[in-house]
């Protein structure tokens, strides 16, 4: 489907719902791992808009299991009722601030800025904030003071479009994994391409 389309689409998915591809989080966390090892024994983790539903897993949690770590430092929140989150609760409104070694989603394009000014602000420090994002969302005017003050550490784009349908098909949206690590301050972004 077009990205148009995706657009138009929005309005028929609760809460912008969409399901990311596990096969594609885990080719991601793999890369992710052979640069920086966030993913030791202890690591808490926080995925603050889970999904999940009765035909799907949540995407984030099924594939940090596959590589390797312990669903119990997993926490999951979605505002979504039907959701298969833990805690069925607004992100934007939730005190976990010091709790979390790591917070990884897919958020909601529409309020993609405010989770990832929370989700900086509320990571331990030294943390890492995990976002798939739109590659270009690196344009516009209305982020380039998020640039300016939270430049991330990584950007690994996904070299083929993802299917966030159950049909397969794709939009006209290449997506990358920005990666920020708390107390951090890179001028320039480490690009990686997957």
């Amino acid at each position: 489907m077009s990205s148009t389309n995706r657009s138009n689409a929005r309005e028929t998915h609760v809460s912008d719902y969409y399901i990311t591809p596990i096969n594609k989080i885990v080719e991601f966390l793999s890369e992710f791992n052979k640069h920086e090892d966030i993913f030791r024994k202890d690591v808490k983790i926080l995925d603050c808009c889970a999904g999940g539903d009765e035909k799907h897993l949540m995407s984030y949690p099924e594939a940090l299991k596959q590589v390797g770590v312990n669903p119990h430092n997993i926490s999951t929140v979605d505002i979504r009722e039907d959701s298969l989150a833990n805690s069925k609760e607004d992100y934007l409104t939730l005190d976990c601030k010091n709790q979390f070694d790591v917070i990884i989603t897919n958020p909601p394009f529409n309020i993609s800025r405010e989770i990832i000014n929370k989700a900086l602000d509320d990571v331990k420090d030294g943390g890492c904030v995990i976002m798939l994002l739109r590659l270009n969302y690196l344009g516009g005017k209305l982020r380039k003071d998020l640039w300016d003050k939270h430049m991330p550490s990584y950007i690994f784009v996904h070299n083929r479009r993802m299917s966030f349908t159950d049909n397969g098909k794709t939009d006209s949206i290449e997506y990358a994994h920005y990666v920020w690590k708390k107390g951090e301050y890179p001028k320039f972004s480490k690009l990686m391409v997957i």
